[in-house]
């Protein structure tokens, strides 16, 4: 990924979006030639030159200070996760070694975690939305990646390229362009990741929806939401999710969808549970027979 037009084309967009009204600045008479605001008045709002925040826009300026970098935050009112994602696109270049396109392992107590949570759907999220394991009840709802290759074991590509999670998932739009948005974050943390630049590759060719949302410059963390299933023997499922990050591994996300108690979403989780058990005991036992 080329930092520099990652940087630029990120300042452009998010500048794109403000308007002067919303920026506190009032108007100065003059024509409006580019939507949202002209450089000299993100500058202005930032507190720097329009000659030095045009430099920056450009890849020009090396690497700003925190507390620049700080002030462009709030003169571009961005939030959390558009912050940490300027904060990379800006820090310091390191050499362009391309990481191993080998998967990660989740950790162990993960691993353990997963099993405990055998009452509602989990899996741990690695680096570029790879999906590192499941429980059962994850691969029953959304689909069993543990029959796939580890390396075909991904989320945005079972979300914007599988046929079957435009009918699995409620929402299928939003879903899909909020992943994207959590693998750009990814991108931008990661600039010379092989498998990342693999992927987006990938997602650029096959999926027709992929591009219009990565050129939007749209970044996204997880942290807790709502999401629904449309599912092919109980029906409709509505979880509320929380993305938890282990202390020390920022690389890798618990992922939980919760149910409320006594609700028609637990019940059916009851049956899809022990529809999948007898289903696994099934697969197990012909298995045993070969």
């Amino acid at each position: 990924m080329d930092r520099r037009s990652e940087l630029a084309d990120f300042l452009r967009t998010r500048r794109a979006r403000m308007t002067p009204d919303a920026a506190g600045l009032v108007a100065d008479g003059r024509v409006r030639r580019v939507p949202g605001l002209r450089r000299d008045e993100v500058a202005r709002l930032a507190g720097v030159s329009t000659e030095y925040y045009t430099r920056l826009e450009q890849g020009r300026a090396g690497t700003p200070s925190p507390e620049v970098v700080s002030s462009l935050g709030r003169a571009l009112q961005l939030d959390l996760a558009e912050r940490e994602h300027l904060a990379d696109l800006l820090a310091r270049p390191v050499p362009a070694r391309r990481t191993s396109a080998s998967p990660q392992r989740a950790r162990p107590g993960l691993h353990q975690m997963l099993q405990t949570l055998d009452h509602v759907p989990a899996f741990v999220l690695g680096r570029c939305t790879d999906v590192l394991a499941t429980n059962r009840l994850a691969r029953a709802v959304l689909t069993d990646f543990d029959v796939l290759p580890a390396s075909q074991r991904n989320l945005a590509r079972y979300y914007l390229l599988d046929p079957d999670a435009r009918d699995r998932v409620c929402d299928w739009e939003r879903v899909a362009a909020e992943t994207v948005a959590v693998l750009r974050l990814d991108a931008g943390r990661y600039p010379h990741d092989r498998r990342i630049a693999e992927l987006v590759g990938e997602l650029t060719v096959r999926s027709t929806e992929f591009t219009t949302w990565w050129n939007d410059h749209r970044v996204l963390r997880r942290t807790h939401g709502a999401k629904s299933y449309r599912h092919p023997i109980v029906g409709d499922l509505h979880f509320s999710y929380e993305s938890l990050q282990p202390p020390g591994d920022p690389d890798q996300t618990l992922c939980v969808y919760n149910v409320e108690p006594g609700s028609t979403t637990a019940e059916s989780l009851r049956l899809l549970s022990s529809w999948s058990a007898s289903d696994a005991a099934a697969s197990s036992a012909a298995a045993d027979i070969r």
